[in-house]
């Protein structure tokens, strides 16, 4: 299992892990994941995982094959494909 324990932490206080087409997404698009629910996910044609968190927590804890979020604009990051599933995870508040 790729996910685990401080991955695994990290994935389970996620504020929103959501997985969206890139397209026209509507509210009722977006749901929670589970970390098992990524893990089989990770390196799947047509799906992009981003960590929203801050360096820090990106260095010691993102999962294989995200996209670091950072400072940069999240549209210049997005796939050129409408049909991408987007996941998203960060550590969420403390």
């Amino acid at each position: 299992m790729l996910v685990r324990s401080s991955l695994l932490s990290l994935v389970l206080l996620a504020l929103g892990l959501v997985a969206l087409s890139a397209g026209a997404a509507r509210a009722d698009d977006l749901k929670t994941l589970s970390p098992d629910q990524v893990e089989k996910m990770l390196g799947q044609p047509g799906v992009k995982v981003y960590d929203a968190n801050p360096p820090d927590l990106w260095e010691k804890n993102h999962l294989p094959g995200a996209v670091f979020i950072g400072d940069k604009k999240l549209a210049s990051l997005l796939p050129a494909d409408k049909d991408t599933k987007l996941v998203f995870y960060c550590a969420g508040p403390k």
